[in-house]
């Protein structure tokens, strides 16, 4: 279905003698960038119209090359269509294929259009459905954070710092904090994705170009908010990458913190959580294992996603304006990282829905360490008098007190903390609770069951929010 035209033995020959194998071999990026087909013939016929429209090229040949794209774009989704290598990439695949069906019309496709504004035009399409795709799982996402945090708004948990015991959190609060994380997420994305909003088509190879094109007309037809502003930049710009790349960084740090997380509760050292026997793996020597194969996968690919990132802010770096060939080493990483995001937002998904709480464990453990410790303290603030720093040292002193006789807080009775502090006589039961701890923390964001049922209602509200205009 592709091949070269009978008349031409290059795509270089009105000059060039020919090329090394080994230059072919370096060159051609059609196994990589034949993903870009399908908006490389977006951008096309776009092109095409407006040619036509501006009388650039007759109306007849407008409407042949239109056709003609929709054509190769129907071999492809059919799986028939034969991208060859020798022809270098998939602009010229879909050229070469374009001449064969439609004759020397084709030719006049790439009038007033360069490579250079045309592969700039096509990534910027790609990437902006990328963009689409990993925005829309996200809400999936935290649409199932929301609903498990409502789920679990008063079900007690230990909160970590330093990962020791610190205070008593409700799950749902925990599950929040990952939602605030994934939204903030979303916002990136949202924001390379209005940055990108801008149609290259039109700057040519770098200087722009003599013929009457209407750049405004190409980039309403691609759905492009405005026109590029400088055509030197137009062509060499990939900051959108960067974004989308760095936007994905982040992302794939919080999905790995997730992972880490979902790993530990795991264990039957936590035992927070039963992971669902589907997603789990076995071992091939220890018949009780449980693996956590997809949660540690989640987390070990920031790893691949932060070196993409790397990979390719090293290319850029020290490019001087305009294009250069380096800049072919931004698909790779691009397509790669897109991939194994939208899969690790799809396992994080899979992970959140089937999962199960353990809130007995959870509350279990939410009562060891002294975790009321800072309760007793603002206790003897608010009710003794004492300020802070000096309830600190008391209830300090108690608990190294306590612990020297094997005990913590939540077994000390009455008796035992009159004899340490007269200042602690009168202390009602409920203070050294973690039920009253978490029910008292009613500050804005606090863990207090309450506001976590309206902090998940919220978190949907937000999540709901349409994409703001440009």
């Amino acid at each position: 279905m592709s091949g070269k035209p009978p008349q031409e033995s290059g795509i270089w020959d009105g000059w060039l003698t020919g090329g090394h194998s080994l230059l072919e071999e370096m060159n051609a990026s059609v196994r990589f960038d034949r993903r870009l087909a399908t908006q490389d013939i977006e951008g096309s016929k776009a092109h095409a119209a407006m040619l036509g429209e501006q009388s650039i090229i007759s109306a007849a040949d407008a409407a042949s090359i239109i056709s003609g794209l929709e054509q190769v774009q129907a071999e492809i989704e059919a799986g028939t269509f034969v991208f060859d290598p020798a022809l270098e990439d998939v602009h010229m695949n879909i050229e070469s294929r374009l001449r064969e069906l439609i004759g020397p019309a084709a030719g006049h496709l790439h009038t007033g259009r360069s490579r250079n504004d045309q592969v700039a035009v096509d990534t910027r399409l790609w990437v902006r459905d990328a963009i689409d795709r990993l925005d829309a799982l996200l809400a999936g996402v935290i649409g199932i954070l929301a609903d498990r945090a409502a789920a679990h708004h008063a079900d007690v948990m230990p909160g970590f710092t330093h990962l020791q015991c610190a205070q008593p959190v409700t799950i749902g609060h925990h599950l929040l904090a990952y939602g605030e994380m994934f939204l903030r997420d979303r916002d990136r994305l949202r924001d390379a994705r209005r940055r990108l909003d801008e149609s290259p088509l039109g700057a040519a190879a770098l200087a722009g170009t003599g013929y009457p094109i209407d750049p405004a007309g190409t980039a309403r037809r691609l759905g492009f908010e405005r026109t590029a502003r400088n055509s030197l930049d137009a062509v060499s710009d990939r900051d959108f990458v960067l974004d989308y790349l760095s936007a994905g960084a982040t992302l794939a740090v919080h999905i790995s913190r997730l992972g880490e997380e979902l790993v530990l509760w795991s264990t039957p050292q936590f035992g927070f959580i039963k992971l669902p026997e589907d997603l789990c793996a076995g071992s091939s020597i220890m018949p009780q294992k449980r693996n956590p194969d997809l949660p540690e996968l989640m987390r070990a690919k920031s790893g691949r996603i932060f070196g993409n990132l790397m990979a390719l802010l090293t290319v850029m770096k020290g490019l001087p304006l305009a294009y250069s060939r380096d800049m072919q080493e931004d698909k790779e990483a691009l397509f790669d990282s897109a991939d194994h995001l939208e899969l690790c937002v799809r396992a994080t998904a899979a992970m959140l829905q089937g999962i199960t709480f353990v809130p007995a464990k959870t509350r279990h453990d939410a009562e060891l360490g002294n975790t009321v410790a800072t309760d007793l303290a603002d206790w003897l603030v608010t009710e003794k008098g004492l300020p802070f720093r000096e309830s600190h040292s008391v209830v300090g002193g108690l608990v190294a007190w306590l612990q020297a006789r094997d005990k913590e807080l939540k077994d000390a009775s009455p008796q035992e903390l009159d004899s340490f502090d007269a200042r602690l006589a009168g202390l009602p039961a409920e203070v050294l609770t973690v039920d009253h701890a978490v029910d008292r923390r009613r500050s804005p964001g606090g863990t207090a069951p309450a506001l976590v049922r309206e902090a998940a209602a919220e978190l949907r509200r937000r999540n709901a929010e349409p994409v703001p205009s440009a």
